[in-house]
């Protein structure tokens, strides 16, 4: 069976997955640094690259190889998600927000390969690679995302980011749905 049709098998039956099943699914999919290698190509100056590997109306999985640079605070909008750190280390960083206000870091942690952590919904994070080995994650999100919002501290600004940019500021306007400043 090739990995396209082991992930349609068990994630076709994905319709309103619960937070528990997401994780159950994504663990029971055993994919190995091996399987993904295919998968991965260079950033290219971002900080990471990332595949689409499976996408229904109620899934989608993602994998992401990553560079040394760290992506931008984000959220997932109004999708939740599991993590799963294939190869490396990653430090995830959780940040409070408040309405139209800066968001304010309160604590980063360290997964190592095997690792898994959630991302909730609207909750904002910013992910990095640990040192050592080439950090390699797979991300199944529920719904597929959009309407993902990046934040730029240094600009005290906000954007909500179209499906091709990813968790960094958007590099062309139509990458932009919306922009804000924030307090």
């Amino acid at each position: 069976m090739t990995l396209k049709e082991r992930l349609k098998n068990r994630l076709d039956g994905l319709t309103d997955p619960s937070t528990n099943e997401m994780k159950e699914v994504l663990k029971s999919l055993h994919l190995t640094l091996e399987e993904l290698q295919p998968y991965l190509k260079s950033p290219e100056g971002k900080p990471y690259f990332r595949k689409l590997l499976y996408q229904n109306e109620a899934v989608e999985l993602l994998v992401m190889n990553w560079s040394d640079i760290e992506c931008a605070p984000h959220d997932h909008g109004d999708s939740k998600g599991w993590i799963q750190v294939i190869n490396g280390r990653s430090v995830n960083t959780i940040f409070e927000v408040k309405d139209n206000q800066l968001p304010r870091e309160i604590f980063d942690r360290e997964y190592k390969e095997g690792s898994f952590f959630f991302a909730p919904k609207k909750g904002v994070h910013k992910m990095r690679k640990g040192g050592g080995d080439d950090l390699v994650t797979l991300h199944l999100y529920s719904p597929p995302i959009q309407g993902m919002m990046v934040y730029d501290l240094e600009k005290c600004a906000a954007c909500v980011v179209s499906d091709e940019c990813g968790a960094w500021w958007p590099d062309h306007i139509r990458q932009k749905i919306k922009e804000m400043q924030l307090k």
